[in-house]
């Protein structure tokens, strides 16, 4: 069955995903996260670079349930993480504190010979310092919500 004889997916892009809580690299955390990757803390202060993914995930507007809940998708269904792009205009740092902007870009209906029937959904978040506002990176996150519910 092709996708187009399913429902279409929600229109939820340009849904904003601003958040209103305030990430700071602690630098205890930093310091056990470079462990567990064995890797030692940076000495210019800079923060493992994995916090992109951290401080996005945790400081934007929804958690992964709402996130999912405003794609009319159960978490509980399992939405898997297809990819992440990032783009750098200077290193995260430990004792910084930021906050996160971004929105929903898309969420697209497709067939999957493996999954069956899934929606795409893609979403960019930015992270600014706090102190000034500057954009210090941005990365576009795509997740894969299987919608079992639509199976033939």
């Amino acid at each position: 069955m092709s996708v187009e004889a399913f429902p279409p997916a929600p229109d939820v892009a340009g849904t904003p995903l601003d958040g209103t809580k305030i990430f700071t690299i602690k630098a205890e955390e930093n310091a056990a996260l470079c462990a567990s990757t064995g890797v030692a803390p940076a000495g210019d202060g800079s923060a493992h670079p994995i916090y992109y993914y951290i401080a996005t995930q945790v400081a934007m507007g929804k958690t992964v349930a709402g996130l999912c809940e405003t794609c009319e998708f159960d978490v509980e269904d399992g939405p898997m993480m297809g990819s992440s792009g990032i783009k750098f205009s200077e290193p995260l740092m430990v004792g910084e504190s930021y906050k996160v902007t971004g929105e929903i870009l898309s969420l697209v209906r497709k067939q999957s010979r493996k999954l069956g029937v899934m929606d795409v959904l893609t979403y960019r978040l930015r992270l600014h310092k706090l102190a000034d506002e500057t954009c210090i990176l941005e990365t576009d996150n795509v997740w894969v919500l299987p919608r079992k519910e639509l199976a033939a």
